[in-house]
């Protein structure tokens, strides 16, 4: 599973992607998780990636990068602010298996 994140410079999710990637891990799940800034999300989304999720601190460019998901027809969601902490892996990898589950 390859799960790509956005946040405003790709640095700050660097503690929510080792969460997703700890809980993923604990139950057995395979995981690919890359943290990116927003100046890159347009191109990186197309390069086959099976879930976009957007941190909380850019929500307000939710719209626009969904968008930009949309059309590389991978499902993007914006990640719970619970989830986007160093505790939040199990609540991460529910939302990224829920969007997964939705396509």
């Amino acid at each position: 599973m390859r799960v790509l994140f956005v946040c405003s410079a790709g640095m700050s999710s660097t503690i929510a992607v080792n969460a997703l990637k700890a809980a993923a891990e604990k139950k057995g799940v395979e995981m690919e998780v890359q943290a990116v800034g927003t100046q890159e999300f347009e191109d990186e989304v197309n390069n086959g990636w099976d879930v976009a999720m957007v941190a909380p601190q850019i929500r307000h460019r939710y719209s626009y990068l969904a968008e930009a998901a949309k059309e590389a027809n991978v499902p993007c969601t914006l990640i719970e602010p619970q989830a986007y902490s160093p505790l939040g892996g199990k609540k991460l990898l529910a939302q990224v298996e829920a969007l997964l589950n939705s396509k």
